[in-house]
């Protein structure tokens, strides 16, 4: 790693135990600079593929390519193919290592993505919002899904954010236009009172961050600085961004959990910001102390928000050092020092 002093060795043993292949592979390929052709790289995905919980998901995956049952896969949260898709991708799994994860890929596009580029839950454009088009897009371009449609669904996510080309919500003879619940740009969200949603802003940004520089349009870039000036409307570690509908700002902002779905931490943020490049903006500064000052005397970090008995899969107790957690952070903090 670039920051000698971020990780202890004994942490590093600690991810890397390969009696937790999914945790090893991730710590080999992200915090180890291997070169992508490096055989005990190569060797580590293949195992995290084939046992370990990307294994789980992929078994409980019906041969059409889908969870729990046909259609956009968004109910029921959280086992359906919304977010078997969102975990496999936080799991580091890749389209091109097991023919399964293309497959479902291509059946949740066919039945979630409309022909104006929204991600659905329901399958029609109302069904939209920032918090999954950002979760899927992210997914599916870091799992290696390079189809057009993904670049569809990211044109339609960026002219969400800036309002190019389109029509006001009420203007309901219009082609493409906004919605109840995806109500305007700027994040604007109906299940926040039609005000900007950070949560939303975070996933598309996230989503923003993964896509390659090459395949970025100049409505993207242009996105990406709108998401960026939003986040930094106010120092982001004290997230007073608008709630409308509670009196205080959700303390889940600073609960880091595994796996993260739509409620989101400020650690998910500062990956999405440091993932553009803005690592070392002073404005940053104050969430990666919070960041650090979550580290335990260990070198690790607890597992502070779950999922546990809501998803089919187990990622350790609350309150205890969680390795996905601490591979999150260790993630984060080695981008923000580059």
């Amino acid at each position: 790693m670039n920051s000698p002093n971020l990780i202890k060795e004994s942490t590093l043993d600690w991810l890397l135990d390969p009696a937790d292949p999914g945790a090893a592979y991730l710590a080999m390929r992200d915090l180890l600079d291997l070169p992508p052709d490096d055989p005990s790289l190569i060797s580590a995905r293949m195992k995290a593929h084939t046992a370990g919980p990307i294994a789980q998901v992929l078994d409980a995956m019906s041969e059409p390519g889908y969870w729990e049952g046909p259609g956009p896969g968004y109910n029921p949260k959280y086992f359906s193919t919304v977010w078997a898709l969102n975990l496999l991708a936080q799991l580091g799994a890749s389209a091109s290592q097991d023919e399964r994860i293309q497959r479902a890929c291509r059946y949740y596009l066919d039945q979630a993505l409309t022909p104006y580029g929204q991600i659905s839950a329901s399958g029609a454009p109302s069904g939209t919002a920032d918090c999954l088009q950002g979760n899927m897009c992210w997914a599916l371009t870091v799992m290696g899904f390079n189809d057009p449609s993904v670049d569809r669904a990211f044109e339609w996510m960026a002219r969400s954010v800036t309002g190019e080309g389109i029509a006001p919500m009420g203007q309901k003879d219009a082609g493409v236009r906004y919605y109840a619940g995806k109500c305007g740009p700027l994040f604007a969200c109906g299940a926040n009172d039609g005000a900007s949603c950070a949560w939303g802003a975070v996933k598309v940004l996230m989503a923003f961050a993964a896509l390659p520089l090459e395949r970025r349009t100049p409505l993207v870039n242009t996105a990406i600085k709108a998401g960026v000036d939003f986040i930094f409307t106010i120092d982001p570690a004290t997230a007073e961004y608008p709630h409308p509908y509670a009196p205080k700002t959700s303390g889940n902002w600073w609960k880091f959990g595994f796996p993260v779905f739509y409620v989101t931490d400020l650690l998910q943020l500062v990956e999405a910001i440091v993932g553009l490049g803005y690592g070392q903006d002073p404005r940053l500064a104050n969430a990666l102390q919070i960041i650090r000052d979550k580290q335990d005397s260990n070198g690790r970090w607890l597992l502070e928000y779950d999922y546990q008995g809501k998803i089919k899969a187990d990622f350790g107790k609350k309150k205890e050092a969680n390795k996905w957690v601490t591979l999150r952070a260790l993630r984060a903090l080695k981008m923000a020092s580059c």
